[in-house]
């Protein structure tokens, strides 16, 4: 429908400008100014201009100039091949000729194939020239990936292939928090339990990570009891920093153990990245910048003798009223978390020049990055302006908020393995075991398309609950269901071919396609171009999660008002232009599903 797009919008704006010199002559109008909607309900419409930016210099009621506009529309006989113009409040809408209208869309989606969606109404990607770095997981490497991690790793890799469907060019980082108090308590509790044991993950037949996550937990039920532990963790800290050989060793050992167990959830997960940035590699460029800044003024040393930055510019008083300030360098000199993080942002972008830099972290951590990006303008990085947070909100289960160090984290892989288990089970109960092919391949798929979907549907910025019971339903506003739909559509395109049925995209039998239900399905597909271009420019899945829902149910109400292998022998032309809408919508919805990472199934 961009042809149509296009024509309506220079009908109107001739219009408009035409009016205006009536009206106002001395009234300026743009082509800008046009901007083409879809209206609320199908009746009004299929397509439709708001009239109030004009209200200002025409010195009329938006509702008037409509009225007005639609005349001067409606009375060049030429207009009406695009479809019937009418005045609807403050709007101008038409109602698209159908016949030709669905000939210009399907005929579109036919040529661009899996391309189509990438192009916006001026035939160009709309993000064609800008590089994008985005970071997201970011994983600590005393613990597994959990539920948290599930979240941001699927918002990261989904915003990574809209950008990338947008024409942006991507780079997809994983910092690797791999220093620091947090893992040398890992560390010394695997030093009081188990290193005399001379026990390995191996040794216990446990995953990497997992293993290295117990000793976290372990370490937490310690310090309970032995309130020096936190001492001796620092103390552990302090000898890392001074590059301590049996520290490094160690430290290097339970690292590997962590990161070999994360990255195996990542390939069962869908999850990749072009590379990887160490915390333990970029914090002593950090330490070497706020030094340098120190000697410049920018920073100062408090009364501690830690390096500081006052941060009220940015961040405000605090409730008492006073400035704030920000620890960046302890008074023993080591680092703190906001240190490797200006490393980091240093030698991405030395690494690799972008227009833009995404960070996936979740909410409560808007204040660092406010904090974050302020100093590093302050250091006068220019690039600093290019940076971006995109802040996701906690999800948590039924039960309760989760807490890494008491152990009552809902494990990544421990999740995936439930839902992969209750969607072979649910296989089984509807007896579709040697229909699906490999029942536990397809299982594997069912579970992840139900987990990334439940956690896509909602906007970034939203806490939710993850319901596994919800997520897994083949019916409904679920990844299953989309499955379901396109394993629906892929069986009647078989069938069709079995039965010799062939695709017909002339004219002459795209033109039939004009049923109400057809139309619906038609303006759908349409939409999917609009819908990319918002979803890129909100970083927000939740867009194309609610468009392929909308598919999904459009071509539900299709498939049950308009039959088509029914109707091949009586009417073969129909049937074979319906079958292309069909094949149509599969390439959609498989393209679609793919940047929210719903796997495709042909078969369920």
């Amino acid at each position: 429908m961009a042809d149509q797009k296009d024509t309506f919008r220079n009908i109107v704006f001739e219009a408009v400008k035409s009016y205006a010199a009536q009206k106002a002559p001395e009234a300026v109008v743009s082509e800008e100014q046009v901007h083409v909607e879809n209206p609320p309900k199908p009746e009004m419409g299929d397509l439709g201009v708001p009239m109030f930016m004009f209200a200002k210099a025409l010195r009329m009621a938006p509702p008037q100039i409509a009225v007005e506009v639609a005349k001067i529309i409606n009375e060049n006989a030429e207009n009406s091949s695009l479809g019937t113009f009418a005045a609807v409040g403050p709007y101008v809408n038409v109602k698209l000729n159908k016949a030709s209208a669905s000939i210009d869309i399907i005929k579109k989606i036919v040529e661009q194939k899996d391309k189509y969606g990438s192009l916006s109404e001026d035939g160009k990607a709309p993000m064609a020239d800008q590089k994008v770095m985005i970071e997201f997981s970011s994983p600590n490497t005393n613990k597994p990936l959990h539920l948290g991690h599930l979240r941001n790793d699927a918002l990261g890799e989904s915003v990574s292939r809209i950008l990338k469907k947008a024409g942006a060019d991507v780079y997809k980082v994983d910092l690797i928090n791999n220093r620091g108090i947090h893992i040398c308590k890992s560390m010394l509790a695997y030093k009081l339990f188990h290193e005399e044991k001379g026990e390995t993950p191996e040794s216990l037949g446990m995953k990497g990570d997992h293993f290295v996550g117990q000793c976290y937990v372990e370490y937490d039920k310690y310090s309970k009891e032995h309130p020096e532990a936190q001492e001796m963790a620092e103390e552990m800290l302090v000898k890392w920093e001074q590059g301590d050989p049996e520290i490094r060793k160690l430290w290097q050992t339970m690292n590997n153990w962590t990161l070999n167990g994360v990255k195996e959830t990542y390939k069962r997960t869908g999850v990749s990245f072009d590379r990887f940035y160490l915390e333990s590699e970029t914090y002593l460029l950090g330490k070497e910048v706020i030094n340098k800044g120190l000697e410049d003024g920018i920073f100062f040393k408090a009364e501690d003798g830690s390096v500081r930055i006052d941060i009220t510019e940015a961040v405000g008083v605090d409730k008492d009223g006073n400035n704030q300030t920000k620890v960046l360098l302890r008074k023993d000199g080591t680092s703190v978390y906001i240190t490797q993080d200006i490393g980091t942002a240093i030698k991405r972008h030395d690494d690799w020049a972008y227009n833009r830099m995404v960070y996936v972290v979740a909410t409560e951590q808007i204040y660092h990055f406010k904090v974050l990006f302020y100093i590093l303008k302050k250091l006068g990085y220019g690039w600093a302006e290019k940076l971006y947070h995109l802040s996701y909100g906690m999800v948590n289960l039924p039960s309760g908020r989760m807490k890494s160090r008491e152990g009552t984290v809902v494990d990544a892989d421990d999740l995936v393995d439930s839902l992969h288990q209750d969607a072979l089970k649910a296989i089984n109960e509807r007896g579709r075991d040697n229909a699906v092919g490999e029942p536990d391949e397809v299982a594997e798929k069912v579970a992840l398309a139900a987990l990334d979907y439940y956690l896509l549907q909602a906007t970034p910025m939203k806490d939710m609950l993850f319901n596994p019971a919800e997520s897994l339903s083949f019916n409904g506003n679920t990844g299953p269901y989309l499955q379901y739909m396109g394993a629906r559509i892929s069986s009647i395109l078989a069938k069709a071919k079995e039965e010799g049925l062939e695709l017909n995209t002339s004219d002459d039998a795209l033109s039939l396609l004009i049923h109400e239900s057809e139309w619906e399905l038609i303006k759908a597909l349409q939409r999917y171009p609009e819908i990319i271009k918002r979803a890129a420019e909100n970083y927000d899945p939740s867009v194309v999660c609610a468009y392929l829902y909308d598919v999904a149910k459009c071509f539900s109400g299709f498939y049950r008002d308009c039959p088509i292998l029914s109707i091949a022998k009586e009417n073969g032309v129909l049937a074979s232009a319906r079958l292309v809408l069909a094949d149509c919508t599969l390439t959609v919805l498989k393209d679609a599903m793919e940047l929210v990472l719903v796997p495709y199934l042909d078969r369920m």
